[in-house]
């Protein structure tokens, strides 16, 4: 199947018209796994939702088709990186882009941790605000009416029954918390459970694993709220997305595995996708030509959105046949660029 994007013509003698181009030239085996015809999208920010006791009101991109009803959603969580922009709602353009043009409406808060807002290390919750960002995730849902009836460009096209939560990196943490991951909160040792039943699916880019023995002393000590967390109960419909080659030494002790136990210490319906050669930034998905990325690779971005596109698809609609079409186009090459297995 040839990539292909659709691209808006405005002429003066031609007036405006769709025109079929291609995509990146770099995909390479990506572009025999299956996708929908995309279409041009739409995207609206800073769009600012009121949220009392927060240090600051929450504000969110959305990007959508610009055609099309009955839109499924995805919330995005965005990671904890180093730039200065990409951790807020002004990144992940490769993923949110090729979302919301193969018909998903997605919604990107900056959370508190975001560099953007800088706050004080000493703030309460800081540097990570791992509380905070489900709260963020929790209002937005609560303000769907309002987010909605304030955004033209979505308002009528959205079903609130397809709500999807996406994660990378922290994102990946705040996203399983969600799905139904639980922790012990280091302050007070009081079990947290924050799953949020109104999410029918999940995608976990590079999400933190287990505690205890497997985190790094560094971890242990600045990261206290990773110490135990519970997996078990994290019982929604999950993609864990990992890199074979994520080596994280400041977070665990451990190896790239660590990554896949969001998928191995879960219950329930879940998938692991591993990326061949793939580190933290998984060739590139939070941002374009972004300096962080380490591994760097159109064809292996392109991998990360055909396949996770593939699975909230026929996760959301079970008579979809996305998933196992990319599936099984991923596993059909002789040089397979990673491989898929579920439970």
């Amino acid at each position: 199947m040839q990539n292909k994007t659709v691209a808006l013509v405005i002429g003066a003698n031609k007036g405006t018209s769709l025109q079929i181009v291609q995509d990146h030239a770099l995909i390479g085996q990506a572009k025999n796994i299956p996708v929908s015809e995309p279409t041009p999208v739409v995207s609206v920010s800073p769009v600012v939702v009121s949220a009392p006791g927060r240090l600051v009101d929450l504000q969110m991109r959305i990007s959508a088709p610009t055609i099309g009803r009955d839109l499924p959603i995805i919330l995005l969580s965005h990671g904890h990186g180093r730039s200065n922009h990409l951790s807020s709602l002004n990144g992940y353009g490769p993923l949110t882009n090729f979302w919301a043009a193969h018909g998903f409406v997605v919604i990107q808060p900056t959370h508190l941790s975001s560099k953007t807002l800088n706050f004080d290390p000493k703030t309460p919750g800081a540097p990570l605000f791992w509380r905070s960002r489900v709260e963020d995730m929790k209002r937005i849902l609560d303000q769907l009416d309002i987010i909605e009836a304030s955004v033209p460009e979505i308002n009528g096209r959205l079903d609130r029954n397809q709500i999807a939560v996406v994660g990378h990196s922290m994102g990946g943490h705040t996203a399983s918390m969600l799905l139904g991951a639980q922790l012990t909160d280091p302050e007070d040792d009081t079990l947290v459970d924050m799953a949020e039943p109104r999410i029918k699916a999940g995608v976990l880019l590079s999400a933190p694993g287990n505690g205890g023995a497997d985190l790094s002393a560094f971890a242990a000590e600045h990261y206290s709220f990773f110490r135990e967390p519970s997996f078990a109960e994290m019982t929604t419909p999950t993609l864990v997305v990992a890199g074979d080659q994520d080596i994280a030494s400041h977070l665990t002790v451990r190896g790239a595995d660590w990554f896949t136990d969001p998928y191995v210490l879960s219950e329930g319906s879940k998938c692991l996708l591993t990326i061949f050669g793939g580190k933290h930034l998984l060739g590139g998905v939070s941002g374009y030509d972004a300096a962080e990325t380490t591994d760097e690779s159109p064809e292996r971005v392109a991998v990360i959105q055909r396949l996770t596109w593939a699975y909230l698809r026929s996760t959301l609609y079970p008579k979809d046949q996305a998933w196992p079409q990319a599936v099984a186009a991923l596993s059909a090459s002789a040089e397979p660029l990673g491989q898929v297995e579920c439970k």
